[in-house]
């Protein structure tokens, strides 16, 4: 067993709250971003402000005050031979940018084990699940291409459950969790794989960050599962709240998407877990619909996505695409299903047309 784990962090955003916790463990994390954010990074180090039970105000962890180390990095500055496992943090279309395209090239040369936080599961990933048509899904990603080199038994998903976000006044250093769950990653296929995220996991839940008045524990952690389909658990989450925010009228919460029609939210988050045990997971990899409710509550914000297609992006994490189209190998259709797809694909051809126009 090591006593250090050195992890590469392919983004700086939400990759800091992996990185942070990691930190905590005495762990080292090195975030890849552009260059005036590994700047700040390097100058300033990360701050994340965790929301802890208990607790009044928020616990903030600097960079600068851990047991382990965070650094930053541009994609063309990276040397591979320094790190034992690769995080994939960064939303699915930026990895088509052409340095980051070169990076993730050569960490699957090299053979790097890669843990995803991403909402859309790598295209290696999806090859891990037995009985899928991989190839009848591409067209859900920016550039399949980037994935051709990878073993799929190298790549795993950990479900992204925590939310976090970027303060708007705030720097590009911070970050705030929202939502304080845990990362819920599937095992590699090798047990020596396997053993660096066991290893993650607990040093992670032993660590202790000292307050005024004691200590406490922070809450988000890492937790390993040998199923594959844990991870997809988040699919119906994102189905019914995160790509439901998207209204041909405008963008809407995600706690509005699941609570001003809880009958249609059920249906769609039971229709998409159906999908999942169709493709192999079992009832107790899922998560119940009414504790996926209930923490909707407190999400007042339209989902990154919503926000990214508000804003003109003509390019999104295509989750919904994804169920979508694997449904149809199943022959499984809801026609709730299809909106939300339609209204997604709506925004994309609009802000693809302006971009073009522009």
């Amino acid at each position: 067993m090591k006593n250090s784990i050195n992890t590469l962090i392919l983004g700086a955003s939400y990759g800091s709250l992996l990185g942070c916790k990691m930190a905590l463990a005495g762990h080292s994390a090195t975030l890849v971003c552009t260059a005036p954010t590994a700047k700040l990074i390097n100058e300033s180090g990360t701050v994340v402000h965790f929301p802890v039970r208990g607790l009044d105000n928020p616990v903030t962890v600097k960079s600068s005050e851990l047991k382990g180390n965070i650094s930053a990095t541009t994609p063309s500055a990276v040397d591979l031979s320094e790190y034992d496992l690769v995080v994939l943090g960064m939303q699915e279309p930026q990895y088509a940018n052409a340095e980051v395209k070169k990076l993730l090239n050569d960490i699957a040369l090299a053979k790097l084990p890669c843990m995803a936080i991403m909402n859309m599961p790598p295209l290696p990933y999806i090859k891990r699940l037995p009985g899928v048509d991989a190839e009848s899904v591409t067209a859900c990603y920016a550039d399949p291409s980037v994935w051709e080199n990878f073993e799929p038994g190298l790549v795993t998903l950990a479900s992204p459950d925590p939310q976090a976000f970027r303060p708007a006044d705030a720097d590009k250093n911070v970050l705030q969790v929202s939502l304080p769950t845990n990362f819920k990653v599937a095992r590699f296929e090798s047990d020596e794989h396997t053993q660096l995220l066991r290893q993650l996991e607990k040093d992670i839940i032993d660590v202790r960050l000292p307050i005024e008045g004691g200590e406490t524990e922070l809450p988000v952690k890492l937790k390993v599962h040998d199923s594959l389909y844990v991870p997809l658990a988040k699919w119906s989450m994102l189905m019914t709240g995160n790509y439901r925010c998207v209204q041909t009228d405008g963008m809407i919460a995600i706690k509005d998407a699941v609570h001003t029609d809880l009958k249609a939210s059920e249906a769609i988050y039971n229709w998409t877990a159906t999908l999942c045990k169709e493709l192999g997971a079992d009832a107790k990899d899922l998560v119940p619909f009414e504790k996926y409710a209930n923490a909707a509550k407190g999400l007042s914000q339209p989902s990154s996505a919503a926000k990214a297609l508000a804003g003109g992006k003509p390019a999104i994490e295509r989750v919904d695409k994804l169920v979508k189209l694997l449904a149809d190998q199943k022959n499984l259709k809801n026609p709730l299903v299809d909106e939300i797809v339609d209204n997604v694909e709506w925004y994309i051809d609009r802000n693809t047309e302006t971009k073009k126009t522009a």
